[in-house]
C-alpha cells in the first residue's frame, strides 16, 4: 500500500540527514523531509501526513495540507502551461499536472477550474482532470428523497447551482431553493428533494418536510398576485411549463398549491388558480 493521494498516520522509524522515515505496521516506509520536521518530534511518534509524488515521482510525505485529496473534487488555479499540460496550484510544493487530454478546453494561466484528483494506474502518479462528469454515477438507486447528503458546490447556471452529491452524483439546487450565499468548492449538507425519471436530482438546502415549501408557497402566491389574481396553471399542467414559469418542479408546485388551498387563500378551477376573495 502506498497511500498516494491520501492522509495517513505513520510512526517515525528513524532519523537521517535528509529527514525522518515514517513507517506503518505493514512495513511501508516513506520519507518526511527535514523541512517538515519539528523540534519536538521523536522516535515512534505518530505523525499525520499526506503522501504524494516528489519531482522524481517517488512517494514522499508532507505535513502541508493540499487543497484536494485522492478521488475528491476542488476548484484549483492554473499556475502555468507547458507542452505536458497545465500545472495547477493545489497547496503543495510540486504543482498538480492536468494533461491536455484531461482538459475540456485549453487551460489558461490564472484561471480557476473544477478538477478531480485521481491516481494514474499506469504511471502511479497523481493527476488532475477537468473531465469530472465521467466520474459521476448515473445509477441513483442508493439515494432516496428526503435523505441528507453532502454537497460540493459547482458552477452557477441560469437555473441555479450545480452540485456534486456524496462525491458521486450530479445534482442541482434551483435558484428558488438557494437560501444562503454559495461559493465554488463549498462543502455543506443538503437534502434530496426529487429524483427524476432521467436520474437527475433536485437538491434542497433545508430538510424535506411541509416546512420546506414555505418558499414555494410564497413564490406561487406572489406569482398569482402579479398576474391579477389568476393564473392558467393547475396540477394538470405540464412539468416543463411549471418549471419555465416558476423555476420549480411540478411536485413542489402541487404541494405549494395544496398549502395555499388548505389555508383557503386560493380557489381551484379546471383551468386556473385564483386568489380567494376575502
Amino acid at each position: 500500500m502506498s497511500y498516494i493521494g491520501e492522509f495517513v498516520e505513520l510512526s517515525i522509524n528513524r532519523f537521517t540527514s535528509v529527514g525522518a522515515f515514517l513507517e506503518d505496521f505493514k512495513g511501508f516506509e516513506v520519507l518526511l523531509p527535514n523541512k517538515y520536521l519539528s523540534d519536538n518530534m521523536e522516535l515512534n511518534d505518530k505523525v499525520r501526513v499526506f503522501i504524494y509524488n516528489d519531482s522524481e515521482d517517488r512517494p514522499v510525505a508532507t505535513t502541508e495540507i493540499p487543497f484536494i485529496e485522492l478521488n475528491n473534487f476542488a476548484f484549483l488555479t492554473c499556475k502555468s502551461v507547458s507542452h505536458f499540460g497545465a500545472f495547477l496550484d493545489w497547496g503543495l510544493e510540486k504543482d498538480l499536472l492536468v494533461p491536455f487530454k484531461e482538459q475540456n478546453g485549453k487551460m489558461v494561466e490564472g484561471n480557476t477550474y473544477l478538477v478531480r484528483l485521481y491516481l494514474d494506474e499506469q504511471t502511479n502518479r497523481l493527476v488532475g482532470t477537468a473531465k469530472v462528469n465521467r466520474f459521476l454515477d448515473d445509477d441513483v438507486s442508493e439515494l432516496s428523497e428526503g435523505e441528507e447528503v453532502e454537497l460540493f458546490v459547482r458552477e452557477e447556471t441560469d437555473l441555479g447551482r450545480k452540485v456534486i452529491i456524496n462525491k458521486r452524483y450530479d445534482g442541482m439546487i434551483f435558484r428558488d431553493r438557494i437560501t444562503q450565499p454559495l461559493r465554488n468548492g463549498q462543502i455543506l449538507p443538503g437534502y434530496i428533494e426529487y429524483i427524476r425519471e432521467d436520474s437527475k436530482i433536485d437538491v434542497s438546502l433545508v430538510p424535506i418536510g411541509d416546512e420546506k415549501f414555505d418558499l414555494f408557497t410564497e413564490k406561487v402566491l406572489d406569482y398569482i398576485k402579479e398576474n391579477n389574481g389568476i393564473i392558467a396553471l393547475t396540477d394538470k399542467s405540464e412539468p416543463d411549463l411549471i418549471r419555465a414559469e416558476l423555476a420549480m418542479s411540478k411536485k413542489s408546485f402541487k404541494k405549494a398549491v395544496g398549502n395555499l388551498y388548505k389555508h383557503k387563500m386560493i380557489v381551484l378551477t379546471d383551468k386556473t388558480i385564483e386568489l380567494a376573495k376575502n
